[in-house]
């Protein structure tokens, strides 16, 4: 593209959000290729951008995980009068495609992809972060298969409460929405309802859609049709799984990611041997898979 940011040589836009752009860049001394996130402040409300990018580091800056996006820098730009006017994140660079464009046909890729996705975040949550924002566009997937989670800005500390309101209103769990303490049963709910729009082609109702329709939100579990009613390939297992993530009560949903984990992998080999009668399990959860009544 011929532009420089920073120091930074511009090789192509990768996308925009809001109020950012993000770009493929290389750094010229090392040869190394960045994803590099630039806000530039247009007025006083830009500022939670900006906040939010800063955010986002102090907490991706810490990760060592395969699955999650790791921040290597942060630079804030100011004028003269000490006003904040951009900032810029350096960011791993992960040559990938987000779920919303790129969700692989095939169901067991597509529970293989959300198994790498939750043991990202199950890193985040054993670090003591939430975050909050799980969705098709920040789950990126390589041609080979690899899965990143991205976008932390509106990550979190496990138990904080929200000033404002904050999530994606289609995969938004319903203590967002009610601005209690954020938990690790939120990202089970937003993976949740991301897994379900995955199997199903379809949006889970929220609180948050509910309440913008004007539409009586008590018996809101029982208004949402099973994974497996939907698309008849989708593993009963699988399929009661989602929909015990998406409870409105958080008692009621998996404990963790490792539960997810566990019952998405034996989900894949259900899968994988009902194509295939003399299919042999990975023997490290065979055990599992015959003990286990889903």
């Amino acid at each position: 593209m011929g532009q420089k940011l920073l120091h930074y040589e511009v090789l192509e836009s990768l996308g925009q959000g809001a109020r950012s752009t993000i770009y493929k860049v290389l750094d010229p001394t090392t040869k190394q290729t960045f994803a590099l996130k630039h806000v530039r402040r247009s007025d006083a409300k830009d500022i939670r951008f900006i906040e939010q990018m800063e955010a986002e580091f102090e907490i991706s800056r810490t990760f060592n995980h395969k699955n999650l996006r790791r921040s290597f820098d942060l630079k804030i730009v100011k004028t003269l009068l000490l006003k904040v006017s951009e900032a810029f994140l350096v960011m791993e660079y992960f040559d990938g495609m987000p779920l919303e464009e790129g969700l692989p046909t095939d169901l067991v890729d597509v529970l293989d992809t959300f198994i790498q996705a939750s043991e990202g975040i199950r890193a985040m949550n054993q670090m003591g972060f939430v975050h909050c924002d799980l969705k098709p566009n920040n789950i990126l997937r390589s041609r080979h298969g690899v899965v990143k989670v991205i976008d932390f800005g509106q990550s979190c500390r496990v138990g904080t409460i929200k000033e404002r309101i904050q999530g994606t209103p289609d995969f938004i769990a319903p203590e967002q929405v009610n601005r209690k303490p954020v938990t690790i049963q939120t990202d089970v709910y937003n993976l949740g309802a991301t897994l379900y729009w995955a199997v199903t082609g379809r949006h889970i109702p929220t609180l948050y859609t509910v309440n913008k329709k004007g539409e009586n939100s008590f018996l809101l579990d029982a208004t949402i049709p099973s994974p497996v009613e939907l698309n008849p390939i989708c593993p009963m297992p699988v399929s009661n799984m989602i929909l015990e993530c998406v409870s409105t009560s958080t008692s009621k949903r998996p404990p963790d990611m490792d539960s997810i984990i566990r019952r998405l992998e034996l989900g894949k080999h259900v899968l994988l041997k009902s194509r295939d009668p003399n299919w042999k399990p990975d023997p490290s959860i065979a055990d599992s898979l015959t003990e286990s009544k889903f």
